[in-house]
């Protein structure tokens, strides 16, 4: 039986700014951004090429911001990777 990993939680402090993060600078794909209540909302973002997602948002994970640890993100080109963000964009931590 082939079993797949799909979709990891990542608990953020600022859901807005992690998703600009990942979408603006690293070039994720956002799949979704549902806002079910003020107290509720779901973002899933996509690596390009990857079957595995990333998600987070209000009331998704109950963890400190920065608990998730040891997730790899695997390029084939570190320097093209770093071009993709864009001279002069300031990378922060999402």
């Amino acid at each position: 039986m082939d079993m797949k990993l799909e979709l990891v939680s990542l608990p953020v402090s600022d859901v807005d700014r992690a998703k600009a993060f990942y979408v603006d600078q690293v070039g994720f794909v956002a799949d979704h951004d549902h806002v079910v209540s003020d107290e509720l909302r779901f973002i899933q973002l996509t690596p390009p090429g990857s079957a595995c997602s990333i998600t987070f948002g209000v009331g998704i994970d109950q963890r400190e911001p920065g608990a998730a640890q040891g997730l790899q993100l695997v390029i084939a080109d570190a320097h093209e990777a770093r071009g993709a963000a864009g001279p002069g964009r300031r990378r922060e931590r999402g």
